[in-house]
């Protein structure tokens, strides 16, 4: 790769952030608090990636409202959930990481950007403890205005509409800055955007995202997720900063590890107020049913690739049933589905049954078996944990959702070290390039909990900023 000289550079920094999600902005602001020149590059026209349409959830080990709340959990717990959901594949440091420096990024939000949560505690499948905090709004545009009202605060930059087209390197293939174009309308459309090149004095940090909304590309990687099979991302989920990264050798980790989400609806885009109804009322209060057999199919409180699995088998939409006290918790979204016919509710299991022509003696059956299961101690056959306290479904009226997998999180990406460095193929760091965020791979092996990609964003992200400001020139 030729060496630029300065004439070739259309302007400078200190540091170059690609991406304005948590990871990106986490990464700006404490490189920015260093005292560094920085600039966040974002390709679409508004800023906040995936993270603004989140629902906004951080799963922490002994956080501040599980102390509160004096709910037992640890670092050491988190990480073995973690290891379990991912099969064993996960990088351990990268895992370590995150479950350790969790609680303190939560902490972080709350000192650093004046972050409030609600007074609640969810449990997600997977976890084994209820760990997970969600922002005020249910929204992560909550933490993205907060970050981008403290980094101009700290005046720093940000650049909308500007698409990575490529990294450069010098001839010793340590990062010297990137190459832009500066006017994108869309993410596979620039026509009259202008090429610049940018240096980085510093560092570079790439925090693009991931690639779930980009079909060509995962459809390569696993052919079953065609356009057929919709997505909760926003548009510009998509692969070319990984491409990019990729073709200056770093290395490529669990590229073909795309999460489905269990919770997705059939009869909404993206994710939803239907899949935040599944998510937070149907499937930790709930039953998932095969509406052939009138079967429970997975355990409900299993992990996302668990459920997303077993209804992918069925070759169907499957049925989330929920009576009204385990609805409690999603009031707001459950009157938005009622009224969209989203959600459906009936006086009784049979009238159920009867809406989605479900198999109605079959149906009780499966009721009355989960139900003794509930009382009498037995193990469940799926594995769900219930005792005593764990609610039954018998207070009308009975809700119930069609649900189908969609395309929720890409796992892969390129390959970083518990700094943050991104990795050759010869597994050594690339001079000056960091990185953070669903960008990367090996946190979450075969599979994410829910929760956990916004709290390894401000993990990975604060630190690839703060190692990318001390930096040598």
């Amino acid at each position: 790769m030729a060496v630029l000289n300065k004439k070739e550079w259309q302007e400078t920094f200190d540091i170059i952030v690609i991406g304005s999600g948590a990871a990106g902005l986490s990464a700006a602001i404490e490189a920015k608090i260093t005292g560094a020149d920085v600039i966040v590059f974002e390709k679409m026209k508004i800023t906040g990636g995936n993270t603004r349409i989140s629902d906004g959830a951080l799963a922490a080990a002994d956080n501040f409202l599980q102390k509160e709340k004096n709910i037992e959990d640890s670092p050491q717990l988190f990480f073995y959930d973690m290891m379990q959901t991912g099969k064993g594949l996960n990088h351990p440091e990268l895992v370590k990481t995150v479950t350790e420096q969790s609680a303190a990024a939560i902490d972080w939000t709350c000192n650093e950007l004046n972050i409030r949560y609600l007074n609640r505690l969810d449990r997600f499948g997977g976890h084994s403890a209820a760990r997970c905090v969600t922002t005020q709004s249910h929204s992560g545009i909550d933490l993205i205005k907060a970050m981008v009202a403290k980094f101009t605060s700290l005046n720093g930059i940000i650049r909308t509409q500007c698409c990575l087209k490529r990294l450069i390197t010098d001839q010793s293939g340590s990062i010297t800055g990137i190459e832009i174009q500066e006017g994108n309308q869309s993410p596979d459309k620039v026509s009259g955007a202008m090429e610049k090149k940018i240096r980085a004095r510093k560092a570079v940090v790439m925090a693009t995202g991931g690639f779930a909304n980009d079909i060509r590309f995962r459809s390569f990687l696993d052919p079953r997720l065609d356009d057929s099979v919709k997505t909760t991302n926003q548009k510009g989920a998509t692969a070319e900063g990984l491409i990019q990264a990729l073709d200056i050798n770093a290395f490529p980790v669990h590229l073909s590890h795309i999460q489905l989400g269990p919770w997705g609806c059939v009869h909404e885009k993206g994710y939803g107020k239907g899949g935040r109804f599944a998510s937070y009322a149907v499937y930790p209060a709930g039953i998932l049913i095969d509406p052939v057999t009138g079967l429970r199919i997975a355990n409900e409180w299993g992990s996302r690739k668990v459920r997303s699995d077993a209804i992918l088998k069925t070759g169907r939409s499957c049925i989330g049933i929920v009576d009204a006290q385990g609805a409690e918790k999603e009031l707001a979204s459950l009157a938005h589905c009622l009224e969209t016919g989203k959600v459906k509710a009936f006086d009784t299991i049979s009238d159920l049954a009867a809406a989605y022509k479900i198999p109605d003696a079959l149906l009780q059956k499966t009721l009355n078996t989960y139900h003794d299961t509930i009382d009498q101690g037995i193990k469940d056959p799926f594995g769900k944990p219930l005792s005593p306290s764990t609610p039954k479904i018998e207070c009308p009226p009975f809700y119930a959702i069609h649900l189908w997998p969609k395309v929720h999180y890409t796992s892969g990406g390129v390959g970083i070290n518990s700094r943050a460095e991104v990795l050759d193929l010869h597994q050594n760091p690339i001079p000056r390039l960091y990185a953070a965020g669903e960008v990367t791979g090996g946190i979450h092996g075969a599979g994410r909990l829910g929760g956990c990609a916004l709290t390894e964003c401000i993990v990975f992200g604060r630190i690839a900023g703060k190692n990318a400001a001390h930096t040598s020139f």
